[in-house]
């Protein structure tokens, strides 16, 4: 079964995508949740349209992606934390508290998508992460994690 994504699903695909799906994968959840639609001609064909008119506009997001990615890259991000013996910390770093440290530099981003390399952080030091700011514009970088004063 072929349907149209309407909203951007997690190891499936991006808004206004075609991709193929179990039938009861479509009809049991991706429809009824309101995230596809189902894939018949003349979904396509509108499908089609609205994609020759947003070329243009996703052009600019692109351009504008990439200016933030590159002035992620010059940043060196510090997060500063409580942390008891053996540089364990109390409590974890996670997406969100990187995505209010970027806030801080200037690099406004929601903290879905930020992926920590490991998951939650619960020890101090340097840890990679991955940002995305658009479908694709992808960038690595990486952050410290320090104990308080």
């Amino acid at each position: 079964m072929e349907v149209i994504l309407k909203k951007d699903v997690d190891n499936l695909g991006f808004k206004d995508d075609l991709v193929a799906v179990k039938n009861g994968y479509g009809r049991n959840y991706l429809i009824p949740h309101g995230f596809a639609e189902l894939a018949t001609p003349s979904a396509r064909k509108v499908l089609s349209e609205t994609l020759k008119q947003r070329a243009y506009k996703e052009q600019k997001h692109i351009d504008e992606a990439k200016k933030q990615a590159e002035k992620l890259n010059n940043l060196e991000i510090k997060i500063t934390a409580k942390a008891g013996a053996g540089d364990k910390l109390f409590g974890s770093i996670t997406n969100g508290d990187l995505a209010d440290a970027l806030a801080k530099e200037g690099v406004e981003i929601e903290k879905k998508y930020i992926s920590i390399a490991g998951g939650n952080i619960k020890r101090l030091g340097q840890y990679d992460a991955t940002l995305r700011f658009h479908r694709e514009v992808i960038s690595n970088f990486s952050f410290d994690v320090v104990g308080d004063a």
